[in-house]
């Protein structure tokens, strides 16, 4: 045989071959029509109400994940889609796929036998995929039930080379056309379909392979996205731009052959070489986040945790989530952060703000990224970590207990230095505590032991409540939480050095529990949304019925009023200057506004902290090395102070803010005769250098 021979035989092949294909497929369509109630029988068409949901709800397009802006923030997606409506399509586009994939999508009614025979000689006669052999219906049928399958049985069955697939795509088919209009399902297959490079439906194919929208497609881009339906990888105009360019002209002569463009526009385009301009496509998961990256991990964990919605949901379900964060806190909170404790350090340096009366989370800072490798990275939100104690923060449980009880805030108490307890205990002995230098004073009320952080006073104050019950309760009222050991387990051993905040302790809890104290008394649980819609924009539902999130979670008078009025009045003094050189928190001071606040110092200096809070916000900021324990150097009143006002001025700057409420009279007015001066623990009982005494807080 001649090698002329051997091509012309082996086309010959190929359309018999075809022939036989198609008479086989032409005798199975047209057997429903000539033998009465056959398989695809009018009879035998779904109604629509039995049509797969899949088939007619919205096409599911990425989560998006919104900041309290409105702006995005990130998405998930298993498959990366932005359905589109019709009109943000070009028309261009619409009339290059039907021209490559449905010529006569417009007068079949989702079958297409004379189609059907005509593609698949074509494609036999030419070795490799030309036309389409289904229709427009029938792919976006196939290609629906595979994206949506759950299963590997469901995926095998939507790809098997069975008759009995294919009659089931047919019966869909026609049952969806007597349902949809043309235009809606040519919208619904533009935003579908897989065009290769992780991009699927027209939006995303368009801006991952041009940089642009759907609606702004040109007749060269729309041939080239049109071709690669059939082939995405071998036509790919990044990897394979010379495939690429051939199968754009075949489109364009398609479109020309059809009267769809003119014989110049088929001319002009066909001689311009392929035209790319890529774009990474749209950010995936809390990795790709504009900002917030720890945000969006700890509001993927309320997601999950609070909520059930896990990350199968968050990748398929197309929902949004409208997030309480605040850009531009959290860009003022990032630089403030990174100003004083560079990325990459081993020390942590965290920022994490609240709304009073909402507990909305407002941004969560750290000097570090989330998600990647390398000694800046990390996976752990530190923000809600219980790593190590808070110190001289806790002073404020041990004020509010009392306050509580009607100790007012000018009751007085003098103490030695060291202070030994004559309640509390500690490997069987009295507890002890020394004062930090600056705050060796024998005789102060609480205001004052409280702006000066004096650790003889309070535990003395402790002494005076006779337990340690009172303050650990109205720490959990205000929103902390004790996960090493419980609440419980502190009150059964009457720990007194509580009130010096040794305990791990989570930012965020910080935050929120001085956010209590703003508010007035009222505590609100911390939250990172708002709201969840589903793909059609409707309140997410839970098993009853009722919206999955139901709004903030406040509880009134957790504390008194006039216990957390009193409290930030008394806290005012340990920010805004004053007369009192003593004073731990002044760094944090912005101008023109009312600020309270307290710093602290754990034991051995492994980690300082300061939350500062005003009738609108509250922000905590801890420093502290989370891989174990070290001496940060200093306390709460220089780097964590210096944080708060470094991200708090441009927010403060930009706004008026609310004055808090007076203190409440009877709690800030005169010790009562009782009370007065109260004479405790002068020190003489045990020597000052005894190796057992507890220095529990090194510093304020």
């Amino acid at each position: 045989m001649s090698s002329e021979a051997r091509p012309r035989s082996v086309v010959l092949v190929r359309l018999a071959l075809a022939v036989v294909t198609a008479g086989a497929l032409l005798a199975a369509l047209l057997l429903p029509w000539v033998g009465g109630a056959g398989l695809l029988g009018r009879a035998s068409v779904p109604a629509s109400a039995a049509l797969p949901v899949e088939l007619t709800d919205d096409v599911p397009g990425n989560t998006r994940v919104l900041a309290a802006d409105g702006s995005l923030l990130t998405t998930f997606y298993a498959n990366d889609r932005i359905p589109v409506a019709s009109g943000q399509i070009a028309p261009v586009m619409k009339q290059a796929m039907v021209a490559i994939e449905d010529a006569r999508f417009y007068q079949h009614h989702g079958l297409d036998v004379q189609g059907t025979l005509r593609a698949l000689v074509t494609n036999a006669a030419a070795g490799s995929v030309r036309q389409g052999g289904s229709t427009l219906t029938q792919q976006l049928v196939k290609q629906t039930l595979l994206q949506t399958a759950d299963t590997p049985e469901e995926r095998q069955a939507a790809t098997e080379q069975t008759p009995g697939r294919k009659l089931r795509e047919a019966r869909l088919a026609l049952a969806l056309e007597e349902t949809h209009s043309k235009d809606e399902i040519l919208t619904r297959y533009l935003n579908t379909v897989y065009f290769g490079n992780g991009a699927y439906g027209i939006q995303s194919a368009a801006q991952r392979y041009f940089s642009v929208e759907a609606a702004d497609l040109t007749l060269p881009q729309a041939a080239v996205l049109a071709g690669l339906v059939q082939s995405p990888a071998n036509d790919n105009p990044i990897i394979n731009p010379e495939n690429a360019q051939a199968r754009r002209n075949q489109v364009l002569q398609r479109m020309f052959d059809l009267g769809v463009i003119t014989d110049r526009e088929l001319a002009s385009v066909s001689a311009q070489p392929l035209a790319v301009a890529p774009s990474p496509g749209s950010p995936n998961g809390c990795i790709d986040a504009v900002v917030g990256g720890f945000f969006c991990a700890y509001l993927q964990q309320y997601l999950e945790q609070r909520l059930g919605i896990g990350q199968g949901a968050l990748e398929d379900d197309g929902l949004t989530i409208q997030t309480t964060l605040r850009p531009d806190m959290q860009v003022a909170g990032d630089q403030a952060v990174l100003k004083t404790v560079p990325m990459g350090d081993p020390l942590a340096g965290m920022y994490t703000a609240v709304e009073p009366g909402t507990g909305h989370v407002l941004a969560m800072s750290i000097n570090r990224r989330y998600g990647c490798g390398g000694p800046e990275c990390e996976s752990v939100v530190l923000n809600t970590a219980h790593s190590q104690g808070g110190g001289s923060t806790y002073k404020v449980f041990t004020a509010a207990a009392a306050l509580d009880r009607g100790i007012p805030a000018s009751h007085l108490i003098t103490t030695g230095n060291p202070y030994v307890s004559r309640v509390y205990k500690e490997n069987g002995r009295p507890y002890v505590v020394h004062a930090y230098a600056a705050a060796d004073i024998r005789t102060m009320n609480m205001e004052q032991a409280l702006y000066r952080s004096s650790n003889t006073y309070f535990v003395a104050l402790e002494d005076q409540l006779g337990s340690i019950e009172g303050p650990v309760r109205i720490a959990e009222r205000m929103g902390m939480h004790f996960t090493v050991d419980s609440a419980d387990e502190i009150i059964a051993q009457n720990r007194g050095s509580f009130t010096l905040g040794p305990e791990p302790t989570s930012p965020l809890d910080l935050a929120s529990a001085y956010s209590t104290l703003a508010a007035s008394g009222t505590r609100c649980d911390p939250t990172p949304v708002t709201s969840v819609l589903d793909r059609d924009g409707r309140p997410l539902a839970g098993a009853d019925g009722s919206p999955l999130v139901p709004g903030d979670a406040c509880t009134p008078e957790a504390v008194r009023p006039a216990v957390a009025d009193t409290l930030a009045q008394m806290m005012r003094k340990d920010v805004e200057p004053g007369p009192d050189p003593r004073q731990t928190g002044v760094a944090a001071y912005v101008p023109g506004h009312q600020i309270a606040g307290k710093t602290g110092t754990s034991q051995s200096n492994f980690s300082i902290s300061f939350i500062g809070y005003t009738p609108e916000y509250s922000a905590s900021v801890m420093v502290l090395n989370p891989k174990g324990n070290q001496d940060v150097g200093g306390g709460g009143s220089g780097r964590c102070a210096a944080i708060w006002h470094d991200a708090m001025l441009p927010v403060l700057s930009g706004q008026p803010t609310a004055p808090f409420p007076p203190a409440d009279p009877s709690l800030a007015g005169p010790p009562s005769a009782s009370g007065a001066a109260a004479a405790y623990g002068t020190g003489a009982d045990r020597g000052a250098g005894d190796e057992d005494a507890g220095d529990e807080e090194a510093a304020n």
